[in-house]
């Protein structure tokens, strides 16, 4: 039998500032940068692939929260990375 978790009722009047919450901080910038120093070596394919393979990861949703947060930060570099391969190939066929 399940058991009954609801939150207790909250004011309406409070704003969304005022909530406490317990979800712990993502990891700092640095540790995510460190994690994801491979990517800007990476070829556009490379990155793509393992980007698709991350989107299939997540929709999948086998994965914990935890796990699925640092695919998501991986996901966001990779796209990024991506973007950018994309852009600078636009730049050179638009010279002249």
């Amino acid at each position: 039998m399940a058991k009954d978790t609801r939150q207790p009722a909250r004011d309406d009047a409070a704003s969304a500032d005022d909530v406490e919450t317990t979800v712990d901080a993502p990891a700092d910038d640095a540790a995510v940068d460190e994690a994801n120093a491979d990517v800007a070596e990476m070829s556009y394919e490379a990155a793509r692939d393992e980007l698709v393979d991350i989107v299939a990861r997540l929709e999948n949703g086998q994965v914990g929260l935890e796990d699925s947060m640092g695919l998501w930060q991986r996901g966001e570099v990779l796209a990024a990375h991506c973007a950018q391969w994309l852009d600078r190939a636009e730049a050179r066929l638009t010279e002249d």
